[in-house]
């Protein structure tokens, strides 16, 4: 199992200062989140001052852009990392596409898959040369002239992972991506009673199987060495869960364990802007079945228990990564 690092930086030069120290600490990959940077630029940036990490966009919203910027971003950030880099994508869900980014949305998941067809298109057509003709549904690319074609990477084309949550969108990850990005708003019922039959569904259809497809497991840890900092964590996993658990695009994973209900009142207070009122209602039960939570040690043999069969990576912090590492 890989082991990466990740979190939500405020400023480009925060997010390749944690890539940087990552690497330092032995990470075997490190992601840059799109939440108040672009994480294209961070990644750029990082770039520059790693040599061995890989380096992933975890995540960049696909339907902010189109596949032709996300093309060009990705095949330049593959030439700049010397073949380090992975373009993670997600849909995000349809407010922030309409009313944040103020582009359109219909059917994520059919258009999720033409989105990634599209960019691998546009990649062959800097591979071979070929005329550049991609006809969609929702993306069309006919014009691709010498001028503005940079030609083949000499690292070959970047990995695509694909976050998804929904049986759909995982279908389309194992059918058109090379790796899936599994949302730490889930547990491992979800994952082995629904996300990997629909994964398995998605890659029988491009023939392919699990060999060789990476799967990046469910993340939310709450560890801490001593009370007061695993007090903390355990408060901050609690607060990500109640944000997650109150957008109805993840309702499925909260009913498959019967709490339906907890959806309907975490949606209700983000409604009325009550935030600070939400994690109250993330008991033990619902924290301990969607994070691992414990001292390092034992939350690196947790995360090996629930996961160890079926993630290729994992997302974690310094002291849990380093009881993993000593586990194996």
């Amino acid at each position: 199992m890989m082991l990466d690092s990740g979190g939500y930086a405020a400023t480009v030069t925060e997010a390749a200062d944690a890539v940087a120290a990552a690497e330092r600490a032995g990470y075997d990959g490190s992601w840059v989140a799109e939440t108040q940077i672009d994480p294209f630029l961070g990644i750029a940036v990082a770039a520059g001052r790693t040599e061995r990490i890989d380096l992933v966009t975890g995540i960049a919203v696909a339907f902010a852009r189109n596949p032709m910027t996300v093309a060009v971003q990705a095949n330049d950030l593959q030439l700049l990392s010397g073949g380090r880099f992975v373009l993670g994508l997600g849909s995000q869900i349809k407010p922030h596409i309409t009313k944040r980014f103020g582009m359109p949305w219909s059917a994520p998941a059919a258009r999720m898959r033409e989105f990634v067809l599209a960019v691998r298109a546009i990649w062959s057509a800097f591979e071979t040369g070929d005329r550049l003709r991609f006809l969609g549904e929702f993306y069309t690319h006919t014009l691709m002239t010498p001028f503005f074609n940079p030609g083949p990477n000499p690292h070959g084309n970047p990995k695509v992972y694909l976050a998804a949550v929904g049986e759909r969108m995982t279908e389309v990850a194992g059918e058109v991506a090379d790796g899936m990005l599994c949302h730490g708003f889930s547990t491992e019922r979800y994952l082995r009673e629904v996300t990997l039959p629909a994964l398995g569904r998605g890659l029988a259809k491009a023939g392919k199987t699990l060999d060789g497809f990476d799967i990046s497991g469910p993340s939310f840890v709450a560890s801490g060495s001593n009370d007061e900092e695993l007090s903390k964590a355990v408060a901050e996993v609690r607060r990500q869960i109640a944000f997650y658990g109150s957008t109805p695009a993840y309702r499925g994973v909260l009913e498959l364990h019967g709490w339906g209900a907890l959806q309907d009142d975490l949606n209700a207070l983000s409604k009325r802007g009550q935030w600070d009122q939400m994690d109250a209602l993330i008991d033990d039960e619902v924290l301990n079945t969607f994070a691992v939570v414990g001292n390092p040690a034992a939350a690196a043999a947790e995360i090996k228990r629930r996961y160890g069969d079926v993630a290729t990576r994992m997302t974690v912090t310094p002291p849990v990564a380093a009881a993993l590492r000593d586990a194996d």
